[in-house]
């Protein structure tokens, strides 16, 4: 098994998250309407409805644009694989083609690339790397994709991918996906390189104010692949 195949089996992670007829996975006890009514990132017809606008939320300290278009952002880091897959609309469910989409987010040891003074000991300094970022366009489904890792975890905050979305050359929309508690506290626990982070996770998703704040529409729906996990999210945004 590589370093970025799947720590548990289909019959341990269905243990662990509700599954939808469709094969999302929520988080344990949740209905398919307590997360995103978009989770199964069905696409959007011109006329479908109106959309309710994703919540914004702080980009925290750690953006920067290091000018990376690419689809795997990984960049040798190990870990879980992660497929991160983003459906853009706007407010009335029609697809956005064209926007650009930024992701960034923490390795399994609770680091960003690019900052100095990180970890538990503030000892990490990660000047001058660009790992677990970059930036695609939509398709005409309005989707960008991502090869990343599953995100680690630092004190104060629960898992999460930050985003940005550029849907036009007058906006921007800022956000970040959550993930469900239970598959998170799994794969610290038993998942190297996850489990060799000093420490024990202090953050849940209900003590996390940032992600009270973005609320269920910013929780991501896993569904589990044959070496990876696919973390799926609508981002509805205002455009224009």
């Amino acid at each position: 098994m590589s370093d970025k195949s799947l720590p548990l089996s289909r019959r341990q992670a269905l243990g662990l998250v509700a599954v939808t007829a469709g094969g999302i996975f929520l988080p344990a006890g949740a209905r398919a309407g307590q997360v995103s009514p978009y989770a199964g990132l069905a696409l959007f017809e011109a006329g479908a409805g109106v959309c309710a606008i994703t919540p914004e939320v702080t980009e925290g300290p750690f953006y920067f644009d290091p000018k990376l278009e690419r689809a795997d952002i990984t960049e040798g880091k190990k870990g879980i694989a992660l497929n991160v897959r983003l459906q853009i609309v706007d407010a009335a469910c029609r697809p956005l083609p064209g926007a650009r989409v930024d992701i960034w987010h923490c390795d399994a040891q609770g680091s960003y690339s690019g900052y100095p003074g990180q970890g538990d000991g503030q000892d990490i300094d990660t000047s001058g790397q660009s790992f677990l970022r970059g930036w695609q366009r939509t398709d005409e489904s309005g989707i960008a994709s991502f090869a990343t890792i599953y995100p680690g975890w630092y004190r104060g905050r629960t898992t999460h991918i930050h985003f940005k979305i550029f849907p036009d050359d007058r906006s921007v929309m800022t956000g970040q996906m959550f993930f469900p508690d239970s598959l998170s506290e799994q794969i610290f626990a038993t998942v190297a390189p996850y489990k060799d982070r000093p420490g024990k996770r202090d953050t849940s998703n209900a003590r996390d104010g940032i992600a009270r704040q973005a609320g269920p529409l910013s929780q991501a729906a896993l569904r589990e692949m044959a070496d990876a996990y696919q973390a799926l999210m609508v981002v509805a945004v205002k455009a224009g």
